[in-house]
């Protein structure tokens, strides 16, 4: 490698390292400053920030189709099926992990303003890894380890994203992360169910019930009393923040989209921070109530979990710019904020009671030598269904994907 080379790859993982650790607004001078160079002497590798992004995109999307394409030509891998498709995800959370700026790039529009090529580069959905993982479960099946009733195609969608999202959060940092893709991944293969459970009962339960009527009330009339321009520069944000991630959405963005002045903007909400809690606290406080409500129920660990897939389902279809905002953009670049974490240490702390009563029931199954931390932070993961699964069937038809997969498990039992 060159040094001309050697310098623009340093340049590089000094930027994803300040983006994945400080935001995508990180100047070009902090990256000079980490790579111990002028801002000057950046330019002569790097035109912008710009063709910095590119150059992590392409960087990071290489990484996956070269995973994709060994995966492909292992062909007739001795290892058993269930193995081979652990380690392709394990990979490509892997993957995802080591190129967290540029993956965040590519889950949200590019800025206003950006190049034929940036907007054609994060638009590119990752088709390479989604097939290769849908030819392991072929092969899983045709070997007789998959029932026939799972859907291939979207179980290949669901595992790829899911391995794909180890990268936006931090739960791989903490003891025993490491684990986390080997383990969602079985969690969907085998399921956690210990046996599997009937979708009538299911339905009738008191878990499901308690779902359903914290999403009927979501229907209430809200009070009166608004203001409207304010509500209007809410919606409009909220529109914002869900399509182009907080970090690269400006208030002048949002006075753009708005029809009005950013002075105006500033006047009313008067900085980034302060809007974001007023978009996401209405949506944090129904979808705390929903759980809060269902955990409380008199069912058992399986009704809870399944009552809870269902609401999830049903936040992510009615709330899907709040669920988008707080699932990932949150998570990356918090506001400086008192009301950081807002829901997830109390879902953890559910989950975890939720899974250890289900294990003293033995009415769940986990994977042996792994904490009740990692499992319940796994099952968080899961228990939200991605939202083109939710849009592509509908609500009924994601549930019933879930049960197959995340309760039952797509592999047959023994």
């Amino acid at each position: 490698m060159s040094t001309d080379s050697e310098r623009k790859a340093e340049i590089l993982d000094a930027a994803a390292a300040l983006f994945a650790s400080s935001g995508l607004r990180t100047s070009l001078q902090q990256i000079a400053d980490a790579c111990g160079i002028l801002a000057g002497s950046l330019y002569h590798h790097f035109e912008s920030k710009e063709a910095i992004f590119i150059a992590l995109v392409e960087r990071y999307q290489a990484e996956l189709d070269e995973i994709a394409e060994k995966a492909l030509e292992q062909g007739a891998n001795p290892h058993p099926p269930d193995e081979r498709i652990v380690a392709l995800g394990t990979a490509i959370a892997g993957c995802a992990v080591r190129h967290r700026a540029a993956l965040l790039l590519t889950l949200y529009e590019p800025p206003a303003g950006a190049s034929a090529e940036m907007v054609r580069l994060v638009s590119r959905t990752p088709a390479a890894i989604n097939a290769a993982m849908l030819t392991a479960l072929k092969a899983a099946r045709s070997s007789g380890h998959l029932r026939r009733e799972v859907d291939l195609e979207r179980l290949a969608d669901r595992i790829c994203q899911s391995m794909l999202h180890v990268g936006i959060g931090v739960s791989h940092r903490t003891r025993g992360g490491e684990r986390i893709p080997a383990i969602k991944c079985r969690m969907l293969l085998k399921g956690l169910a210990v046996r599997a459970p009937d979708d009538a009962r299911l339905d009738r339960s008191k878990a499901r019930r308690a779902a359903d009527e914290a999403i009927q009330s979501w229907d209430e009339v809200e009070v009166a009393g608004i203001d409207e321009k304010a509500a209007r520069i809410r919606a409009v944000a909220r529109s914002e923040f869900a399509r182009r991630g907080i970090d690269l959405t400006t208030i002048r963005d949002v006075a753009a989209a708005a029809g009005m002045s950013t002075g105006a903007v500033y006047r009313l909400i008067e900085s980034k921070d302060n809007l974001l809690p007023s978009i996401l606290w209405p949506y944090v406080e129904k979808v705390a109530e929903g759980w809060n409500r269902i955990a409380s129920s008199p069912s058992s660990p399986v009704e809870k979990l399944d009552a809870l897939l269902w609401f999830n389902i049903n936040v992510v279809s009615r709330f899907s710019e709040e669920y988008r905002i707080q699932s990932l953009g949150l998570q990356l670049s918090p506001p400086e904020s008192p009301n950081l974490a807002w829901t997830f240490p109390a879902q953890l702390r559910q989950l975890k009671a939720l899974v250890s009563e289900g294990l003293r029931a033995r009415q769940l199954r986990i994977e042996k030598s792994v904490s009740l931390d990692i499992v319940a932070r796994c099952v968080f993961a899961l228990i939200f269904t991605p939202e083109n699964i939710v849009r592509a069937g509908g609500v009924r038809d994601a549930l019933h994907f879930d049960r197959d997969t995340f309760l039952r498990g797509a592999a047959i039992r023994s």
